[in-house]
């Protein structure tokens, strides 16, 4: 029976192409050439982790330590370019993938910042960057707001995920059950956000200040 590490290890390479991929279309909007697709796929996918290894001092980054991870993202950015007419078909599969990656890489930021016996707010905090900053990353190269500053839940999925992780971790319960649970209800959570379009409350502000 396979272990939650390599489980969870197949579900992130899995999310790191539906993330290239969402990336490529993204940069097909904005009309970047093949090289910008793959530069953007590639930064969506990995600058979250990329990112979180920075600020926790976490040595080699993922990509440098596997460097098939570059390959990886940029070639399923660039396939994406072939498969541009029918991606769209596959919507309900990329929002999928979506949630399970978002799930997926806060568990594992969590991981890594476990592993340097961080505190518990930052091991949380770490779970939701390598989550959510590939996409404000991809979103600000697009020059769009980015996901994590609308009203979408997104990044509260990434929190609340971290927190169960952490929270039992820290009650010394078995890693496999653990990662299940945390697994489970972070998916969904996100699922059920998108498909009833939970939303956190907007601050409008609209007069005119002279």
């Amino acid at each position: 029976m396979p272990s939650a590490e390599s489980v969870l290890f197949m579900f992130g390479l899995c999310a790191m192409v539906a993330e290239a991929m969402t990336a490529a279309l993204a940069a097909g909007r904005r009309k970047m050439d093949w090289v910008g697709v793959a530069l953007l796929g590639a930064i969506t996918a990995l600058g979250g982790g990329s990112l979180r290894d920075v600020l926790l001092g976490h040595y080699p980054l993922s990509w440098v330590e596997r460097p098939y991870l570059l390959g990886l993202t940029g070639c399923a950015a660039l396939l994406t370019i072939a498969l541009a007419r029918v991606v769209h078909r596959f919507r309900l599969l990329f929002l999928v993938l979506d949630a399970i990656g978002l799930v997926v890489f806060s568990i594992l930021g969590c991981d890594v910042a476990i592993g340097l016996n961080e505190p518990i707010v930052i091991v949380v905090v770490a779970g939701m960057i390598t989550g959510c900053a590939g996409g404000v990353l991809r979103d600000v190269l697009c020059n769009d707001v980015p996901l994590l500053f609308r009203s979408e839940l997104y990044a509260s999925v990434s929190v609340v995920t971290s927190a169960i992780y952490v929270c039992g971790h820290v009650l010394g319960i078995a890693h496999t059950i653990v990662t299940l649970i945390a697994f489970v209800i972070g998916l969904t959570f996100r699922l059920l956000a998108i498909r009833f379009k939970w939303e956190m409350p907007k601050f409008v502000y609209d007069r005119d200040v002279h």
